[in-house]
């Protein structure tokens, strides 16, 4: 049974994201899954099976290793709850398990949540560190995300054009959507000259050009159409594609032959299949609003490209002429994106996804943007060897088209 127009989310929430410091892990769920509780207009005890989205359980936290760490806050036993992890994909995996299950007819109501801790540990033990220390021992012990990314942006300047340009307007455009965002872990718009005087970082990258790490967590509740359509008549939103691709290894990505440093073949991949059970024959026309993976800001020039937004090697002309902006075209990233955001990696992919459906039902308060019909979801995990790409509507955006 396919997704694609079988499933709707009819309820969501989520944390602040941010030094969560008050908050533990379990603390991080509750807060989360019971907004989308009270969002869709159910109880606790109507949720037949619950899905946790946690990319790296133990490693910053002590919780998140198993679906226990989300059957015990929330008192879900004793149905079936499940773990998903997949490096920046996890939240979004998440959801793609939980849709599938309800495509399925293997439960009717399903509970999706994302959350990830990661600013309670010290610099020795954080995510850089672990790149530091761990991995192959011969050809990927000490390659960071930031060492990555920037060959990405010193690929482009050899065969396109420089990006810093359209790297610095991503950031200031992402920053200034996170000061309209009180769930944003940054809320400050920056400058030209802060962007640019930041300190250097890796390759072309420099401070404001990284998102930071942070703690969060978002909630969503899935469901059958037909009883969406019982439960929140007026406003559900269908998932009309998600799609998941893993296209190279983790620690062999660098040396994939087919690795061309200038784009992700996983989000190419899973954009084409999203397009294709979604009926989208051109992102750039139907896509109103989307969510994408800005780790990097370079990374976002990139999935203008790779999501068929523009052609290769116009990525930079989109940002620069604004088409990316909230009163632009194709508004990307309105929450503020990784940027502003932060990036709890578990929690991320259920973040843009709630983020999408607040567009969609016009909730966005200062950040709406104009009939939000359809919207687009993505994730990038590892690096650059998984993605998922989803597609959400309005319920009757079928009929409008």
């Amino acid at each position: 049974m396919p997704i694609g127009g079988q499933v709707a989310i009819i309820g969501v929430g989520k944390t602040k994201f941010g030094e969560n410091f008050d908050q533990r892990f379990s603390d991080m769920v509750v807060d989360a899954a019971f907004q989308a509780y009270a969002d869709a207009g159910i109880s606790p005890d109507e949720v037949d099976a619950g899905w946790l989205g946690t990319a790296f359980a133990y490693t910053f936290s002590d919780e998140g290793n198993a679906g226990a760490s989300l059957a015990e806050p929330l008192g879900l036993y004793p149905k079936p709850v499940s773990r998903v992890a997949n490096y920046c994909a996890t939240g979004m995996d998440a959801a793609r398990h939980a849709a599938m299950a309800v495509a399925a007819g293997e439960c009717e109501i399903a509970l999706v949540v994302g959350a990830e801790k990661m600013r309670d540990v010290g610099p020795r033990q954080s995510l850089l560190a672990q790149h530091v220390e761990r991995g192959h021992p011969v050809y990927a012990k000490g390659r960071t995300a930031p060492g990555m990314f920037g060959l990405i942006a010193n690929r482009y300047k050899h065969l396109f054009v420089d990006p810093r340009p359209a790297m610095t307007a991503v950031a200031l455009k992402n920053h200034y959507n996170g000061s309209l965002n009180p769930f944003a872990h940054f809320q400050k718009p920056l400058t030209e000259q802060e962007v640019l005087k930041a300190p250097l970082v890796s390759g072309a990258l420099r401070l404001y050009d990284c998102c930071p790490t942070t703690d969060g967590a978002a909630a969503m509740i899935l469901c059958s159409i037909d009883r969406a359509k019982a439960l929140r008549p007026h406003d559900y939103v269908v998932i009309q594609a998600l799609e998941l691709a893993s296209t190279t290894g983790y620690f062999s990505a660098q040396y994939d032959l087919n690795n061309d440093f200038l784009g992700f073949s996983a989000t190419r991949a899973a954009a084409r299949k999203a397009y294709e059970v979604a009926g989208v024959r051109s992102a750039a026309a139907e896509v109103r609003v989307a969510e994408v993976h800005d780790c990097f800001t370079v990374t976002e020039v990139i999935n203008y490209e790779d999501l068929g937004f523009c052609e290769k090697g116009e990525g930079h002309r989109f940002v620069l002429d604004g088409r990316a902006n909230i009163d632009g075209t194709n508004p990307f990233n309105t929450s503020g994106g990784l940027q502003s955001c932060g990036h709890p990696i578990g929690a991320t992919g259920a973040r843009v996804m709630v983020d999408v459906v607040e567009q969609i039902r016009g909730q966005a308060g200062r950040r709406q943007v104009r009939d939000p019909v359809l919207g687009l979801c993505h994730t990038l995990g590892g690096p650059g060897s998984v993605a998922c790409v989803g597609l959400l509507s309005e319920k009757d955006w079928r009929g409008r088209r």
